[in-house]
């Protein structure tokens, strides 16, 4: 008895009317597009091209899995190499993840409202299941491809942010600076301030950023941030009052010294900034008990004891020469530090009467901003006359 030859199961309802009519649906999913869609409309070109295969790559792809079962079949195709992968990769940002789904949505009402014409009458309840479960896989697939989009997006802008926190510390400016810090959405127009302190031990750079920024934004500021060995570097615009700025982050540096250089004019110029903020920060083991967040000029005598030239030329230019121009000033000064702060004692080297003395003191500090009679402002003043007395020595 010889065996009769295995059946073929029957062919999926509709499949060969959906594989014939699969251009004539492209067409007509490109036309409403045209009329539906206006950003589509605005588009280059090119890339209304490659939104259209696209489009075409999504349709075929549902008609040759439909007909390779249908609803019944699984959806084995990796959809987003199959659709997307028609267009090249920079189409993730041309256009954006909303505009993407309108087009996902008006490409399958296209395909549902015309299976009425296309298909016999009982072909077309299978099809619209059909359609429905390809559609949520195609859902699926557009999610995967714009979350790997703003996975690598998020490394190249922490790259990128990198190497602008680190021309600005390097002071290189150079003419791209200011080209990659608006590709991440530097917008800030000037006011740019340092701000710099030891970085958490234990941490994730992203949640870390992400709360800097966060904070940033709540202040009304702009933040770009780095971590550089051992020390967390945020770089501020739009900032008034430099001490007030970095009080909102001060709690998301390790213990040690928060120190924020002074305001610069801009980007460009926040190099200033950034060479005061780091001269403050490797002097700051010099005053045990400074303030967190202290000011880079706050430490401009411990950064003259350790060498640093911008400190000294600021004592030298802004403190004692002023007072140099006023001699009586110096004199008073002078005496009143070597008398260890005492009225009397000044009074009495000079030969004129403490309230003489009082007076002086106080135009000394109207003069420099350091007030004698306070124990730190006094250590910057002595600092000063001995860099006075140096150089016109």
């Amino acid at each position: 008895m010889t065996s009769s030859p295995a059946r073929k199961g029957p062919a999926v309802p509709g499949a060969a009317q959906l594989q014939r009519s699969t251009g004539q649906l492209a067409t007509a999913a490109t036309t409403r597009m045209e009329d539906d869609l206006p950003w589509f409309r605005a588009l280059p070109a090119q890339e209304r091209s490659w939104v259209g295969l696209m489009v075409q790559a999504g349709i075929q792809g549902f008609v040759q899995w439909y007909a390779a079962g249908g609803p019944g079949e699984a959806v084995k195709a990796d959809l987003a190499s199959t659709i997307f992968g028609a267009a090249p990769r920079a189409m993730a940002g041309a256009i954006t993840l909303q505009q993407t789904v309108d087009l996902v949505r008006l490409s399958i009402d296209v395909v549902e409202s015309s299976l009425d014409d296309l298909l016999d009458p009982e072909d077309v309840l299978p099809a619209r299941a059909g359609v429905s479960r390809y559609a949520r896989e195609v859902a699926f697939a557009t999610a995967e491809v714009y979350a790997r989009a703003a996975e690598q997006r998020g490394a190249w802008d922490a790259r990128l942010e990198a190497l602008v926190v680190d021309a600005v510390l390097r002071a290189d400016p150079d003419e791209a600076l200011l080209g990659r810090a608006s590709a991440l959405g530097w917008s800030a127009r000037g006011s740019i301030a340092v701000v710099l302190g030891r970085a958490p031990r234990h941490r994730d750079d992203t949640d870390l950023f992400e709360e800097v920024r966060r904070r940033a934004r709540v202040a009304g500021l702009h933040a770009l941030c780095a971590v550089q060995g051992e020390r967390l570097v945020v770089v501020l615009g739009e900032v008034s009052d430099p001490r007030k700025a970095a009080t909102t982050l001060v709690d998301l540096f390790d213990e040690g010294p928060v120190v924020v250089g002074p305001v610069a004019a801009d980007l460009t110029a926040a190099h200033g900034s950034a060479r005061a903020a780091l001269a403050a920060y490797r002097a700051a083991p010099g005053w045990t008990d400074a303030p967190r967040p202290a000011l880079a000029d706050e430490f401009l005598p411990e950064r003259v004891l350790a060498g640093d030239g911008h400190a000294r030329r600021h004592l030298l230019e802004e403190v004692y020469q002023p007072l140099r121009a006023r001699s009586p000033l110096v004199e008073t000064l002078g005496a009143y530090l070597a008398s260890g702060g005492s009225l009397e004692g000044a009074a009495r080297a000079l030969f004129v009467h403490p309230n003489t003395i009082r007076y002086r003191l106080r135009q000394v500090a109207e003069v420099t901003g350091y007030t004698p009679t306070q124990a730190r402002d006094a250590f910057a003043l002595e600092i000063a006359l001995v860099l006075g007395r140096q150089s016109e020595a």
